[in-house]
């Protein structure tokens, strides 16, 4: 039973569109099979596939002169529903706890995003640096993501799905301060 992910990583400034479904990570609101709307994938043996990225986007204040004086940036974890699937007669809670991790590790780099964000000093370069930082989590990401499925087997390695459970608990912790609201 293999299990795929998909990481939408929205470019620099991009925001999903007015008409595009989007269920933003919260603590209190976990996935159901009900979020997985999008047509089942014909091409793959996965079971199902979560599609769920980071969305970035900032503004900057700057002078008559063109200096910047400071900036905002916005970031959030989405799930895509519409790009999301799963098949219906082997879909369990197993493997809907395996998705909702994925959601989960997208969240936590939100909030690893959110950190290096508040660690940056206002400067001329303040729109690279901003970017720089975007990108690094987005690689972080997908690497973090591929090694899920990889070393749980994709939910098949039951153990190291609770490790990694676990893990994404304690790193979400460490990150508190930066959770989404």
């Amino acid at each position: 039973m293999l299990i795929r992910f998909l990481i939408i990583c929205l470019c620099f400034l991009s925001l999903p569109s007015n008409d595009e479904v989007t269920i933003t990570w919260s603590e209190s609101k976990k996935l159901t099979w009900a979020d997985f709307r999008g047509p089942v994938g014909t091409d793959t043996d996965a079971v199902a596939v979560t599609a769920s990225g980071i969305t970035f986007s900032f503004s900057v204040k700057q002078n008559s002169n063109d200096e910047l004086l400071s900036f905002k940036a916005k970031v959030e974890a989405h799930f895509y529903p519409e790009k999301s699937w799963y098949i219906k007669a082997k879909g369990d809670d197993h493997i809907l706890a395996h998705e909702q991790l994925h959601f989960d590790i997208t969240e936590l780099h939100v909030r690893k995003l959110r950190y290096d964000i508040s660690k940056l000093n206002m400067s001329q370069h303040i729109k690279e640096d901003l970017r720089r930082v975007h990108v690094k989590a987005n690689e972080d990401l997908a690497r973090m993501q591929n090694a899920y499925d990889t070393q749980s087997q994709n939910s098949i390695n039951k153990e190291q799905q609770a490790i990694w459970s676990q893990f994404v608990k304690d790193e979400l912790k460490k990150f508190e301060d930066f959770k989404s609201k």
